[in-house]
């Protein structure tokens, strides 16, 4: 193993400095990826020598995701203290539903449960888990609404004719997942959002209305912190009016920004999160952790066990249920991704935790407030949003995004909505400042368009 170490070391002593002179790669071709990169396995094993050097041509051809131009995706950059125990939790291989074999790893996911509880202001009946996603994290959501309306759905199969809204701006996940859980795509009610982005709640009302009136079982409203195109926040408070008068599951999707929860300053965009019956968010979103990484948690830990749980006993072979976390999770084999957060909270603390989430809206605020006093851009997005959404002297976003990257010069992405395209630049790697995002303005005005 000493070998293999040493060999990783200088891998990744290659690729820092590969990020420094080279921040953005210019892609290589799809089709060619497996000539190129000698990708084909063989029969026989290669020399030490030639595995090192395939191998680091491998991670040198791979997108950085870590650099000052990446703001292509909802993540972005690398807090090392989280580096560090997601490599620990690779040396130690731990599964997480157990504490005959994860042992205190599991105290540590215990930890950043309780903890996300009392931030929220869940009461003491609470529970959750950690998933691979925030779409994992919102199928937990729906099972729970789901099994809570019909509760034979688990056993006989959907005996109720549910129907499920989100916003029309909402992740797509949400109606994926109703194809998962036997609901159907067509059950879920898309509901209209104002011109920033939000739900409006008296849409919502009148669509829930509409079907009650034909017979339909109204269970679950997921409402969404930072839409993944604007960034918006929907209006919790003035939804669960909504919600609890129709005694509909009101979930809460903050997948993406739902880590303002951090933050003194931006915690009001989630005002009324307690209200929910369940809420998550990414911590390798907005808090930098590596991928991946989403906390879950639900108001009633009756509801996470009723949907999750199943006997077995090959498995659970002690009487510790409250820490064989495999009876509240979606998955059996599970991998520790609870640490590398608990090392980067443990690191910095909360205070820390809040400095990266308030760099995020300063870096927006210097994006946005360039983007009005420039006369080449048009702005297509609001304040208190990481997402910063403009176009460029007329220039189609999708041909600007893809001419940059292309030219291996900046990543970032084009997003729509109500029919409008526009470049969506992401502040979320909280390792950047002020410069880094003037860079990225001075790469698009520098680039010779064809």
């Amino acid at each position: 193993m000493q070998k293999e170490l040493a060999v990783f070391s200088r891998i990744v002593d290659r690729l820092l400095t590969a990020e420094q002179q080279e921040p953005v790669l210019s892609p290589m071709p799809a089709k060619s990826i497996e000539k190129q990169l000698h990708l084909s396995v063989q029969q026989e094993g290669i020399t030490t020598e030639k595995f090192e050097e395939l191998l680091t041509n491998l991670v040198l051809n791979t997108p950085r995701t870590s650099t000052k131009l990446f703001f292509n995706q909802l993540f972005g950059g690398r807090q090392s203290k989280a580096v560090l125990g997601d490599l620990l939790a690779v040396m130690l291989n731990n599964s997480m539903y157990t504490y005959k074999v994860a042992g205190p790893q599991v105290g540590v996911e215990k930890t950043i449960i309780n903890e996300v509880i009392k931030m929220i202001d869940y009461p003491e009946t609470a529970n959750g888990t950690i998933a691979s996603g925030g779409s994992m994290s919102n199928l937990i959501a729906m099972l729970m609404a789901r099994d809570k309306a019909d509760p034979d759905a688990r056993y006989k199969g959907l005996t109720k004719k549910l129907v499920g809204y989100t916003s029309e701006a909402s992740h797509y996940s949400i109606t994926k997942n109703a194809a998962f859980i036997g609901l159907g795509t067509e059950n879920i009610r898309k509901i209209k959002a104002n011109d920033k982005g939000k739900m409006l709640a008296s849409a919502l009302e009148t669509q829930i209305n509409e079907d009650l009136l034909k017979g339909l079982v109204p269970f679950f409203v997921n409402a969404t912190a930072g839409t993944t195109v604007l960034g918006a926040f929907d209006p919790i408070r003035e939804i669960y009016d909504v919600t609890s008068s129709n005694n509909i599951w009101l979930h809460i999707d903050g997948a993406y920004c739902g880590s303002v929860i951090f933050s003194k300053k931006y915690k009001h965009l989630i005002d009324g999160v307690s209200l929910a019956d369940s809420f998550n968010f990414n911590a390798h979103k907005m808090l930098g952790t590596p991928l991946t990484c989403s906390i879950i948690v639900v108001k009633d830990k009756a509801h996470l066990y009723d949907s999750l749980s199943m006997e077995a006993s090959y498995l659970y072979q002690t009487n510790e249920d409250d820490f064989n976390l495999g009876k509240t999770s979606l998955q059996c084999g599970r991998r520790n991704d609870a640490l590398k957060f608990w090392t980067l909270w443990k690191a910095i603390g909360t205070n820390g935790l809040e400095q990266i989430v308030d760099t995020q809206f300063e870096l927006a605020d210097v994006a946005r407030d360039y983007v009005k006093n420039h006369p080449d851009y048009t702005l297509y997005s609001y304040d208190n949003s990481i997402s910063v959404c403009f176009n460029y002297k007329g220039i189609p976003a999708q041909k600007l995004c893809t001419d940059l990257y292309e030219a291996g010069k900046v990543m970032v992405g084009f997003g729509s909505f109500k029919e409008q395209t526009f470049i969506r630049f992401i502040t979320i790697n909280a390792t950047n400042n002020k410069e880094d995002i003037l860079n990225f303005f001075a790469a698009i005005e520098n680039f010779n368009y064809q």
